[in-house]
């Protein structure tokens, strides 16, 4: 189906490529691969919901929030970051206003449980940093499972607490 001469995807599988698309061509400018996972992994999660928000709406505008919603969680825009992208240069970049684009990312990050340091959508190579990954109670005392001794790191890997053993990371 199109409308002028844009094509309008049809089927979610065909939503989900064209976002993904997009997104694609800004990451490889803008990001890195790792930014290219979580944010396949986030359109994915959004193409699986029922009914799925992606349905509605230009795929332009969801490809710059799902990139600004996961920047959000990881400090994209934080200069010290690497890589580290502005807002404004991603709503220009898609061509929507901030206004539509921020008001888009909260919605996704409300929707998919985001918020800055979120485990599931922190980059891989910031999780060792990261304290809400390894902040365990263990017989009702907050610890930090990296300074736990390697049994309890194992432990709490195979009952999938923590994504890694962290001392087998160093």
């Amino acid at each position: 189906m199109t409308l002028g001469s844009v094509k309008v995807p049809k089927t979610m599988a065909e939503k989900f490529a064209a976002i993904s698309a997009l997104t694609d061509l800004f990451s490889k400018k803008h990001l890195n691969d790792e930014y290219l996972q979580l944010i396949h992994h986030a359109i994915g999660t959004l193409a699986r919901k029922r009914p799925s928000p992606l349905l509605k709406g230009k795929e332009n505008v969801w490809a710059a929030a799902v990139i600004h919603a996961v920047g959000h969680v990881n400090f994209l825009d934080d200069p010290s970051q690497s890589p580290h992208c502005k807002s404004k240069t991603i709503y220009e970049y898609f061509g929507i206003a901030m206004s539509t684009g921020q008001s888009k990312s909260r919605e996704i990050r409300g929707m998919l449980g985001m918020a800055p340091m979120s485990p599931e959508w922190s980059l891989p190579s910031l999780l060792i940093n990261n304290p809400m990954v390894w902040m365990l109670q263990v017989d009702g005392i907050v610890v930090d499972i990296r300074q736990a001794p390697i049994e309890l790191q194992e432990l709490a890997f195979e009952q999938g607490y923590i994504p890694f053993i962290p001392s087998k990371q160093q």
